[in-house]
């Protein structure tokens, strides 16, 4: 089996990333070799791989359903918003500068396609399967002539095309249609069928829907996948936290101890990586909400600030909105805060910075005896180390460089000699991501922030964040192998879309 497949979306946030996860679960579990890959990611959730790459967290997630290792060649472009109007673009996990909107898809997207598709032949070189995933929608035709993550992929790679729909949204069967009559005929041509995802209801009467559409496309349907709680996997865009909901959907056992925690992570402007929160939801009795007003910190037995690609924006905003006043004097009381990464660099004395917002010396929050530097170079790095008699790993994603003029280091190297972060009091800052994860590194921090908040709350001692994440991935190849015609869809990913489908009108505008 050499194969391979692009699961396309008729949307934004249709549950591409999440079928992908489940497509790729679903083989391993057949005895597969699969990799996941994603030609251009735009996502402020970012993960670093062990050789120094950085990619999107959803690819790094679906190389984990794999049971692989991720790597630079699954994720080759990854696009990091900052602001309205540019990104920062990392091409095989470096960056390699900021680029508005307009020049990226002026130009520079259409010149990567060979780069792309040259990862896309490696993977598919050294695996036997390789399931893409694409962005957005396919039929963006404002879009087409540079695009190289949907139908560029898929034509340069010959990938036959799993369109997939949220039908939980509505117009499920128009953005069908549409999404193929929009495309040129040479594209058609890959578009092999549809996935209905999100479903609520009785599947029967949704099947005389199925059976026109398949007449008016000439195009089957895959599957109809039923509308799950708690498959939110590693968000791509940290702008549309809002839409999240609950950090972690499904039900949780009841807290160990007589209390619960209750944890407020500030909402702050271009933030990335929250799902370093994640862990701590999913601890039995925490409760993690996201929050921009000063009042709503008054009940919160945790603050956090996370991470963000604009620190110094980040800092004005908390200062407009008065949660800048309510960390100082949060921390003046001793009551617990955590910054991480940019939030640590927040909570310094002093931020000089001419490479992410060329503001030059901006003051901090000071209360952590810190100063930040930033750096041309992006420090990316896998620590591991301890803190609290705890083994700990993350990764680091950083320009920013601190200098630590007091408190006591936040992890060590366990003779001694301070690695990262800094510590005063109850306030905690660190550049490391993901440290979190670690699952006795939390409950010893947890015991601590309970304490200095009076709550008689006791972590649980089984909670195994990696065996929630294994579980969870299981449960996206259950809904893959339950729900989908895997007969179909196995002749699918390794003979390509079917010959002959018909052409649907008017096609791609010339």
């Amino acid at each position: 089996m050499n194969g391979g497949l692009l699961v396309a979306g008729t949307t934004s946030d249709a549950g591409k990333s999440v079928v992908t996860a489940g497509i790729c679960r679903w083989l391993v579990r057949q005895g597969v070799r699969v990799a996941p890959f994603k030609a251009q990611n735009m996502s402020l959730n970012s993960f670093v791989t062990r050789e120094g790459a950085e990619i999107g967290r959803a690819q790094a997630m679906q190389a984990q359903a794999c049971r692989v290792e991720p790597t630079a060649l699954m994720n080759p472009v990854l696009l990091k918003p900052g602001g309205e109007q540019s990104s920062q673009v990392v091409l095989l996990g470096k960056p390699v500068g900021e680029m508005s909107a307009r020049g990226y898809h002026g130009g520079r997207q259409q010149r990567l396609l060979g780069t792309v598709l040259d990862c896309l032949a490696e993977l598919r070189g050294t695996y036997d399967a390789v399931i893409c995933e694409g962005a957005g929608s396919p039929a963006e035709i404002n879009l087409r002539r540079t695009d190289i993550v949907n139908m560029g992929i898929a034509r340069g790679a010959r990938l036959p095309v799993l369109v997939v729909g949220d039908i939980d949204r509505g117009g499920v069967f128009a953005s069908f249609f549409g999404t193929v009559a929009l495309l040129s005929p040479e594209d058609q041509e890959l578009v092999a069928g549809f996935l209905v995802n999100k479903f609520r209801g009785d599947v029967s009467l949704l099947e005389p829907g199925l059976d026109m559409l398949r007449n008016l496309t000439g195009r089957r349907t895959y599957g109809v996948l039923p509308f799950r709680h708690g498959l939110g996997i590693d968000e791509e865009d940290g702008l549309r936290v809002s839409l999240r909901g609950t950090v972690r959907e499904s039900t949780v056992a009841p807290p160990a101890g007589e209390d619960v925690l209750r944890i407020a992570v500030c909402a702050i402007p271009l933030m990335s990586n929250f799902t370093d929160v994640d862990a701590l939801a999913a601890e039995p009795g925490v409760v993690v909400r996201f929050v921009d007003r000063p009042e709503e910190l008054a009940d919160a037995d945790l603050v956090v600030v996370p991470g963000t690609r604009g620190t110094v924006r980040a800092l004005q905003w908390l200062r407009e909105r008065g949660l800048a006043d309510a960390l100082v004097r949060r921390a003046a009381e001793d009551r617990p805060v955590l910054g991480i990464c940019g939030g640590f660099q927040i909570l310094g004395e002093h931020i000089e910075d001419e490479i992410e917002s060329r503001t030059g010396e901006v003051p901090g929050l000071g209360v952590l005896p810190v100063r930040v530097r930033f750096a041309r170079e992006k420090t990316l790095t896998r620590p591991a180390g301890e803190a609290l008699g705890e083994r700990v790993e993350g990764y680091e994603i950083h320009h920013g460089v601190a200098e630590v003029l007091g408190g006591e280091a936040f992890f060590s190297d366990g003779r001694g000699h301070g690695l990262d972060g800094c510590r005063v009091g109850q306030t905690w800052g660190t550049h490391w991501h993901g440290s979190l994860e670690s699952d006795g590194f939390r409950r010893a921090f947890l015991r601590e922030v309970a304490a200095a908040a009076g709550r008689r709350f006791v972590p649980a001692p089984g909670t195994s964040f990696a065996a929630l994440r294994e579980e969870q991935l299981d449960r996206l190849g259950d809904l893959i192998e339950q729900h989908a015609d895997t007969d179909a869809l196995w002749r699918l990913i390794e003979s390509g879309a079917p010959q002959g489908l018909p052409f649907i009108p008017p096609g791609a505008p010339a």
